[in-house]
């Protein structure tokens, strides 16, 4: 049998499989979601599908990224245009339409674009106690922008609260792993907690990772995929009374020198299955990345007060660094060209305050409060062409000087008019304000000075959960969803697709969306399913549109009706005391209305980087005492060749022929060989398949083993 036509059999039988047996490793618990509904509440009570990564999944699996950690998601597509970077594409919708949060601060920002990002590759994983996604949960708990999903990733807790009374407790570990894959990568972390039980705790964590360029076996070694990365975060839990906690956290990220290897002349362009993917034309394409993130917390759960459970007020400070330097021509593509050297950088101040209130009201529960958001932004834009590095407003990534203000207030009342039915019902209001300092005006030539923009919306929601029995449920409802623009929409100058100059607008509007969701859950002994689908209905989503007929550019403006639908089945089967089988299968498909160019006919177009057919199996062995465990794992995807307009414009990262399907075989180990030496590792890619994740900018490893060893104490 050819190559080609086995990958897609064999793809398509996996996913037969799964949707007989469609199990998920990550569901088989049933914790509490603390943040991501901003109150405790079991996972099977929650009327939205939601997904847990616990840091035993992230450390079996090896995920190296927050992105990457999403991977085994059902209806998640992690796109990653460089190793540095990754952008999930959660139910169709990435970037700015996903809502990232760090222990409930809102991530997003006034800076935050559109499209493929590389933010989200600034949270460190080896500091997270457990990621909760939420899919399709809307606007009214955390705001704007979450469309396609809202991502909590929680970080590391000393447990104070859990030792011994007054007894001093110290504990920690240090982790070394190795990756074999090219270059070879190590990472590293230490970290410590100490404290005395009920009184305090303080943990403190280092990372640093120095990755090697990665290689496969179609293109070969791929220069420069290689960077280096430190993390540092230190966490302060305090009891300022039996019922009230204080919480101090701090955390700090550096990256530097992240190519966009598919913008350079390295990229020597991919060939496989008939997909032809075209080489890079840049010299270099270097993006460095500075965060930090502080914040001061007070929680508590009074007894003594009838009218309110508990609450939460947390006051945050976050900075970011954002810089990229381009050296376009010459080059061996393009010897002939002039000299073009581009700098952009952009620096934001971030202050927070939110404010959770849960009270009993009448048969059901309150919970409201409201969060404010204020961004502060300086950018500036250099250019050489041949006369060395000046400063040019016109290239600035977004105006300079600039302010932008996010308010929200909200309320959901969770209540059961029966024992079986239990009811959701909320809503938001939300002002956003836009100030743009000096925001470069093409057609006059010149900068603009005071121009300001600002929003209202209410977003409501209505959901539902009904037990059908003790083993079975159901769940769906309606949520609205609203993302206000931001300065990258207003103002913004970047380079998108392959080399095509963006600007932003300040006459778009804000993008509205209705989604719609039904699913269900079944758990039964050793058996947990889940299903569900949904419909996302957008109006006047912010698009990039070329700005005439033959090119010139692109311009932002707001496209008419978008759709994205699809469903997800996922579960997992303990068949035997020692074995488990788990797994999902996800597709998705979607559709957007926008002009073809500034002013052009209509066009019906597809989404941008619809998910092809996905499915994953796995199947775990763990010795009875718990101390060693094997799991084979196979990622499978079918090729997807349904693209959108912008795609001829982007063929460095998408060939025009479509990306082709793979299928991936995976094992992971781990052993605990003493109480204080834990061992594991991994081969990925055993078959040394050259594939690539549909939209990104480069190929992934090829066969890399991994080895990984802590020691605590």
């Amino acid at each position: 049998m050819p190559i080609a036509p086995f990958r897609s059999f064999a793809c398509r039988s996996i996913v037969f499989l799964l949707s007989t047996h469609a199990l998920s490793a990550q569901d088989a618990l049933d914790p509490l979601v603390v943040e991501a509904l901003r109150t405790d509440q079991a996972v099977d009570q929650v009327p939205y599908t939601f997904d847990l990564i616990d840091s035993d999944f992230l450390n079996d699996t090896k995920r190296r990224s927050l992105p990457e950690a999403l991977q085994f998601t059902p209806g998640v597509l992690v796109q990653k245009t460089a190793h540095g970077h990754g952008s999930p594409f959660i139910r169709g919708f990435t970037g700015r339409q996903n809502l990232l949060l760090v222990d409930g601060v809102r991530f997003n920002n006034a800076l935050t674009r559109g499209g493929p990002v590389q933010y989200w590759n600034t949270v460190d994983p080896y500091s997270l106690d457990r990621i909760e996604v939420i899919k399709g949960q809307g606007s009214v708990l955390y705001g704007s922008d979450a469309i396609g999903g809202t991502v909590n990733a929680i970080t590391r807790s000393t447990g104070f609260r859990d030792m011994p009374e007054g007894e001093y407790f110290n504990h920690g570990s240090a982790y070394y792993e190795y990756r074999s894959n090219g270059e070879g990568s190590h990472i590293g972390r230490i970290e410590s907690a100490t404290g005395v039980g009920g009184k305090y705790g303080i943990l403190l964590g280092v990372t640093g990772k120095d990755f090697g360029d990665i290689q496969d076996t179609g293109v070969g070694r791929m220069r420069n995929t290689g960077y280096p990365e430190q993390d540092f975060d230190l966490k302060f839990e305090l009891a300022l009374t039996p019922e009230i906690t204080m919480t101090f956290l701090h955390q700090y990220v550096n990256q530097d020198d992240v190519w966009r290897w598919h913008s350079t002349i390295y990229n020597p362009g991919w060939q496989h299955d008939g997909s032809v993917a075209s080489r890079g034309t840049f010299n270099s394409r270097i993006y460095d990345q500075e965060r930090s993130l502080t914040y001061l917390r007070f929680e508590g759960e009074p007894s003594a007060v009838d009218w309110l459970n508990r609450w939460s007020a947390t006051f945050s400070y976050q900075t970011g660094s954002d810089s990229e330097l381009q050296d376009r021509f010459p080059s061996p593509a393009q010897p002939l060209r002039p000299v073009d050297r581009r700098y952009q950088i952009a620096d934001i101040d971030t202050l927070g305050f939110d404010l959770t209130l849960e009270s009993p009201v009448g048969p059901g529960t309150l919970i409201y409060g409201f969060d404010y958001y204020h961004d502060s932004v300086e950018s500036a834009g250099y250019r050489d062409r041949g006369a060395g590095m000046l400063y040019d407003p016109s290239f600035r990534p977004v105006a300079d000087d600039s302010n932008y203000d996010l308010f929200g207030a909200f309320a959901q009342y969770v209540w059961r008019p029966v024992d079986d039915l239990e009811v959701t019902v909320g809503g938001r209001y939300t002002h956003a304000e836009a100030e743009l300092g000096r925001a470069w005006n093409a057609t006059l030539g010149r900068d603009l000075f005071g121009q300001s923009r600002s929003w209202d919306n209410f977003s409501g929601s209505l959901r539902a959960l009904w037990t059908v029995n003790d083993c079975w449920s159901l769940y769906g409802g309606v949520s609205q969803a609203f993302r206000a623009p931001n300065l990258n929409d207003l103002s913004g100058s970047l380079t998108t697709l392959s080399g095509v100059a963006a600007a932003g607008s300040v006459d778009v509007e804000p993008e509205e969306f209705i989604i719609y969701e039904l699913g269900t859950r079944y758990r039964s002994g050793p058996l947990s399913l889940g299903a569900a689908a949904f419909y996302t209905d957008g109006s006047d989503l912010i698009v990039s549109v070329p700005a005439t007929a033959g090119g010139g550019g692109n311009v932002t403006t707001n496209a008419s009706d978008a759709y994205v639908y699809g469903f997800e089945v996922d579960g997992e089967w303990r068949f035997a005391d020692d074995w488990a089988l788990s797994g999902f299968v996800a597709w998705q498909d979607g559709r957007t209305d926008r002009e073809a160019f500034v002013g052009g006919p209509p066009v019906h177009d597809i989404s941008s980087r619809m998910a092809p057919l996905t499915g994953s199996l796995a199947l775990r062995w763990t010795r009875p005492d718990g101390r060693l465990w094997v799991e084979g794992r196979v990622l499978a995807a079918d090729k997807q060749d349904d693209l959108e307009l912008a795609a001829a414009g982007d063929t460095q990262r998408r060939p025009p022929q479509g990306t082709p399907g793979y299928v991936v075989c995976m094992l992971h180990a781990g052993w605990q060989a003493t109480d204080w030496l834990e061992l594991t590792g991994g081969i990925e890619n055993i078959t040394d398949e050259d594939y690539r994740i549909h939209g990104s900018g480069q190929n992934e490893p090829g066969l890399n083993g991994i080895l990984a060893a802590r020691v605590s104490w």
